[in-house]
């Protein structure tokens, strides 16, 4: 804390200081952030075919890294090796081999958390203290969890012996690249499947580091082989021929297009796309309590988040008070250099994700909504939007219609529980939902009500490896995390039994 200028003639606060934070930036050079990265195939570190990308830090828009990027011949030589790596190795070992491994990648995750939280924060441009106490623990966490599965998937609830399915393609998006890799590969090792995956365009650096865990773990090579590239390498990924098991995270458009490509091939798919969250708050609910938790809701990770609470559905009797305490409160955060240990909100993706934030804001006041954007200060460079707040939002409008993904906020007005649920679920996406009340009767009746995979009650953005997560209707299909996930990733026709 540093203390700043005393304005005595401040009404009641004469003489008091102005407290302010001081700067606490994290050191870029535990990120090790190299000139250039490599693909990682057949437990090798090599060149791709493709054209090399630039990444950018989005804090300050300027040069991070050079990536080499696969092109489709390497995409049959990583799906080459990732069979032979089935055939002859990974399906083969028993599971308690195979949880070794994952335990022993769960290990160097922890044991490289502050490098990796930063590579991350430095690659996505979320703040350093997300990075840190979230995504990375998470991620190791993941592995932890799957790798205690292995020796176990007969318990799983799912038949007596269930079976691995063989090569996995897997596509991750850029909002958490770290953690989406560990939803993705751990569930599929333990399972028994060797993996094929491409990263991001704009968010390749994490994923290569946990290369480098995973060659340090011993790995057996070619069981995960890290394919960066644009949209078209994923495209092909998805769609060879030797590719047993498919599982996206990313946008609806990109999600329907791979259900149409792999329609009658016979090979298992897993989607989870976007979302368009509800978070209820009625006249009962702790109020700064849900403050907090709509404040989380839709400005954790800059609102890019697919669960993102970017409706917030409230009693018109407690509208006003709400509106007004979360004004105050979005006021408090503070915007700023990612790296800082001190900031709450940081930098938008990339340029192409700032502009769509930007236009689709625009649209709500074209359509007569009313904006109120947070004072804080925007920084001159890097690509950042500060927490905004539409009141006075209609169904129709399309900022309570499209996903948006940034830290834009929609606030709807309800008078009864009925209404409140008939608005909730008038939406294409069903992927998650919050609810705020003292009453548990109507926390059990909304959940069981609300077409959403997933249903905070008096919380919001609460993830732990055990529990499924997914969604219905455009936010796509089956489940990731707990048995259900490990489901997705075995072969067998029995149906859950939990």
């Amino acid at each position: 804390m540093s203390l700043q200028r005393i304005d005595p003639h401040s009404p009641g606060l004469r003489g008091a200081p102005d407290w302010d934070y001081a700067p606490a930036p994290e050191s870029a050079a535990i990120g090790r952030i190299r000139n250039r990265y490599q693909m990682f195939v057949g437990g090798s570190f090599v060149d791709g075919n493709g054209d090399d990308l630039q990444t950018l830090n989005p804090g300050t828009a300027e040069h991070l890294a050079v990536v080499s990027t696969a092109s489709a011949v390497d995409v049959d030589d990583a799906v080459g090796h990732a069979r032979r790596a089935y055939d002859g190795v990974w399906s083969r070992m028993s599971g308690a081999e195979r949880g070794k491994y994952l335990f022993r990648i769960a290990r160097g995750i922890a044991e490289r958390a502050r490098e990796l939280a930063v590579v991350e924060t430095l690659d996505n441009g979320k703040p350093i203290k997300e990075s840190r106490d979230v995504d990375v623990p998470t991620a190791a966490a993941h592995f932890f969890y799957h790798a205690g599965w292995a020796d176990k998937l007969g318990y799983t609830g799912y038949g007596p012996s269930p079976k691995s399915l063989g090569v996995v393609g897997q596509v991750i998006p850029w909002n958490f690249p770290l953690l989406m890799a560990a939803w993705k590969i751990a569930p599929a090792l333990a399972a028994g499947n060797t993996v094929v995956i491409k990263p991001a365009e704009t968010t390749p650096l994490s994923i290569l580091v946990l290369a480098e865990i995973l060659a340090d773990a011993d790995l057996p090579a070619g069981v995960v082989n890290i394919l960066p590239g644009d949209g078209d390498i994923g495209r092909a990924l998805v769609n060879h021929s030797g590719i047993d098991k498919v599982a996206f995270t990313g946008s609806t458009e990109v999600g329907k297009q791979i259900q149409a490509s792999l329609a009658g091939t016979g090979r298992k798919l897993t989607l989870e796309l976007g979302g368009k969250a509800a978070n209820i708050v009625f006249d009962d609910a702790p109020i700064d309590q849900a403050v907090e938790g709509i404040v989380n809701g839709i400005f954790f990770n800059q609102g890019h988040v697919c669960c993102a609470g970017s409706r917030l559905l409230v009693q018109e009797s407690v509208a006003e008070e709400v509106i007004a305490k979360l004004q105050q409160r979005i006021s408090t955060l503070r915007l700023g250099d990612p790296m800082d240990k001190n900031t709450d909100i940081g930098a938008i993706n990339s340029a192409e994700q700032l502009a769509r934030v930007t236009e689709l804001s625009a649209t709500g006041e074209d359509e007569g909504a009313l904006r109120w954007t947070s004072p804080c200060p925007v920084p001159d460079r890097g690509y950042f939007f500060p927490p905004t707040v539409f009141t006075s939002v209609s169904q129709s409008m399309r900022i309570a219609r499209a996903e948006i993904f940034g830290p834009v906020l929609s606030v709807l007005t309800f008078r009864t529980p009925d209404e409140a649920l008939a608005k909730a679920n008038n939406t294409p996406f069903g992927l998650s939902a919050g609810v705020w009340t003292e009453k548990g009767s109507r926390i059990l009746g909304m959940a069981s009500a609300l077409r959403a995979g997933v249903v905070w009650a008096n919380t919001f953005n609460r993830f732990d490896p055990t529990a499924a997560f997914g969604g219905y209707k455009e936010s796509g299909f089956g489940r990731e995390g707990g048995r259900s996930g490990l489901a997705a990733y075995l072969d067998t026709d029995d149906e859950g039994a939990f």
